[in-house]
């Protein structure tokens, strides 16, 4: 019953969330507000508690949401097998690219806080 209350609380959470972006127009999605919201809510043993067995439970079954993942890949093979190339040099591209410029923006700051 409390992992039911703690799915509650973490839908409850989204929505207040989603409400606030839409009802204020906020830059930010729905959800990673909501987040915010219960990382806040989280010092309260009274949400804690029961979103800790929620997320005890969902992480135990996480290999279950997987499983939508694969049958798409599968249903895709054709696609793949077409683009696949191309989407690894994407993946592998960008990564780098990712990683260089987070390289660049650290060094950047470690600089600035060196003077």
């Amino acid at each position: 019953m409390n992992g039911l209350r703690g799915l509650a609380w973490l839908l409850g959470f989204q929505s207040i969330g989603e409400l606030l972006a839409r009802g204020f127009s906020l830059p930010f999605p729905g959800p990673v507000i909501g987040m915010l919201l219960l990382l806040f809510a989280l010092r309260a043993p009274m949400v804690r508690e029961p979103v800790a067995l929620c997320a005890n439970f969902l992480l135990s079954n996480l290999s279950l949401l997987f499983v939508p993942v694969g049958v798409g890949v599968m249903t895709h093979l054709g696609l793949i097998s077409q683009y696949g190339v191309r989407m690894l040099i994407v993946i592998v591209l960008s990564t780098w690219v990712g990683l260089a410029v987070t390289a660049l923006a650290l060094q950047l700051f470690k600089d600035k806080s060196d003077v």
